[in-house]
């Protein structure tokens, strides 16, 4: 499988934040995407998952499921959690499990709560389960938003600054899960100021001239 950029555009406001850059990313890989705020690091994941539109060039996911977007293919944790607070930390894994589950590459779903707890555990949130997410500290719901990872199977990891609030630990932990991604024959592309331990990783700093 290749994640392939060619000659990508891409404007925002009338300016052309990201200009001509192409890349390819294959299985087992990871690409890290460097550079200073307003660089278009964001600007480029948004635009690989299908939220921002391409002005000029393409991206295509090679290898993936036929027919099937690239959105549909990835997970994308961006810097909104997408957690509601009025629900626990157990019912919105809950929900990122089934509702990311019923998507391509998903069998995951099938298992049910035992696959919820298991998440959580690893990401140090089990003893919240039944704890309201609006109660949670700035890391724990960046861990909770990060569960998705480990609810359902995508093959493509789009991660914008994943790190945000989160201690030395829970970096340690997620470094350990995007590694086993890998290893597994996932891709990734992080933007990230903070090194995620990926010792092969390939870097693509924006924002030159």
């Amino acid at each position: 499988m290749q994640l392939i950029a060619r000659d990508l555009a891409i404007d925002r406001g009338g300016r052309r934040i990201v200009d001509r850059v192409s890349f390819t990313v294959a299985s087992g890989e990871a690409l890290v995407l460097t550079g200073p705020n307003g660089a278009g690091k964001t600007t480029l994941i948004r635009a690989i998952a299908g939220f921002l539109p391409v002005a000029e060039g393409e991206v295509r996911l090679d290898g993936g499921t036929a027919d099937t977007e690239i959105a549909e293919q990835s997970h994308l944790v961006g810097h909104r959690d997408g957690i509601k607070g009025a629900m626990t930390v157990a019912e919105n894994a809950g929900f990122f499990s089934r509702y990311l589950g019923s998507a391509p590459n998903g069998p995951r779903s099938g298992k049910g709560s035992g696959l919820v707890h298991s998440a959580l555990e690893r990401l140090g949130l089990a003893g919240l389960a039944d704890v309201p997410a609006a109660w949670l500290s700035a890391g724990q719901r960046r861990r909770l938003g990060l569960s998705r990872l480990l609810l359902a199977e995508r093959p493509l990891w789009l991660l914008d600054e994943p790190t945000v609030s989160l201690d030395a630990s829970a970096v340690e932990t997620l470094a350990g899960i995007v590694g086993e991604h890998l290893v597994r024959g996932g891709i990734v592309i992080a933007a990230t100021h903070i090194p995620l331990g990926l010792a092969d990783a390939r870097e693509l700093r924006m924002g030159g001239a």
